[in-house]
């Protein structure tokens, strides 16, 4: 069993389902001769020809109507963004077309693509390259919306994104592309969508994160640890449709809870957990939910990127408040 980081799991699972499924294909911006800007599919033209592997223009716009084009005639393209700050001319085709194939032909008809978007902050980079804009789609019906945290379920849920018959918002936390490695059989076996994983058991306080986020979530849990608290860990993974099930359940033994995200406060993702347990959970709950996010800023440029993204440290002051509130 190979040890890999999280980009060579992505390419790993793309080069099985190409290599199972000629109507796998991938495209964008230099993801052939050059493998893409962060490597993510090097080896895959040389495998698999330019017809399978197609450098296209700069042209994002162009990339996604492709991408929806070809799923609505029968093929899985796997389209990538190159970062996240240039998903937004692709919002028209994803959100007018690709989200809507299925209702719109009554069930004739459904768009089975991939949209891979690197993701989020950490990384130094300038402007437009670093964006936390998962609740641009979390918001769509009709799209589902995943974001793994580790190179094994990376490996699982990109599997079952290409193999899901709808469109899926594929985002990828590129500030863990290569930061660590993991054990990942590459045996096709694809992890479920739609379900959070809970990384960690606890008793005292429930913490919620997705992607990068999952890295400090789990090492405040650790810090936490080592002061008497037990914290529980989930990794929600698939933020649409969201396992609010998981989540209930965790609260209803802790009574307390906190959401961590890189997304700015304002209308982030955490909100809607948030407010989900503020409807169905609110008997169980102990304190008020905590949220530790980012600003309502742009993610700054890397002197203060840093100091943007939340911390270890915010991370245990918020579960310290939960419990000091009850």
């Amino acid at each position: 069993m190979a040890q890999v980081t999280l980009i060579e799991a992505l390419t790993m699972a793309m080069a099985h389902e190409m290599a199972k499924d000629p109507s796998v294909v991938v495209l964008g911006e230099d993801v052939g001769v050059n493998g893409g800007v962060f490597r993510a599919t090097v080896g895959l033209s040389d495998k698999f020809g330019p017809l399978r592997v197609i450098d296209t223009p700069l042209d994002e716009t162009t990339i996604a109507g492709i991408a929806v084009g070809m799923a609505a005639q029968g093929m899985k393209p796997i389209a990538e963004a190159q970062f996240d700050g240039f998903v937004y001319p692709m919002v028209d085709h994803i959100v007018c077309h690709a989200a809507r194939f299925r209702t719109r032909t009554r069930g004739r008809l459904s768009c089975p693509l991939v949209l891979r978007v690197p993701w989020g902050g950490g990384i130094r980079a300038p402007e437009h390259h670093s964006e936390a804009n998962e609740s641009t789609f979390t918001n769509v019906p009709g799209l589902r919306v995943v974001l793994p945290s580790s190179p094994s379920r990376a490996y699982g849920l990109l599997l079952a994104a290409i193999r899901d018959p709808d469109p899926v918002v594929f985002f990828e936390p590129k500030r863990i592309y290569r930061q660590y490695k993991e054990e990942v059989a590459d045996d096709g076996e694809a992890l479920p969508l739609d379900v959070c994983f809970v990384l960690r058991d606890g008793s005292d306080v429930t913490l919620v994160t997705w992607g990068a986020q999952v890295k400090e979530t789990l090492e405040a849990a650790e810090a936490l640890a080592k002061e008497g608290v037990s914290a529980e860990v989930i990794d929600v993974a698939t933020l649409k449709p969201l396992d609010f099930d998981t989540i209930h359940e965790s609260v209803k033994k802790t009574g307390r809870c906190v959401v961590v995200h890189e997304a700015p406060r304002t209308a982030g993702f955490g909100a809607e957990i948030a407010a989900r347990l503020a409807e169905h959970a609110m008997y169980d709950l102990v304190a008020p939910v905590e949220r530790v996010t980012g600003y309502d800023t742009h993610i700054p440029l890397f002197r203060l990127e840093m100091k943007y993204l939340p911390s270890v440290e915010r991370i245990v002051a918020a579960a310290k408040r939960t419990l000091a509130a009850s």
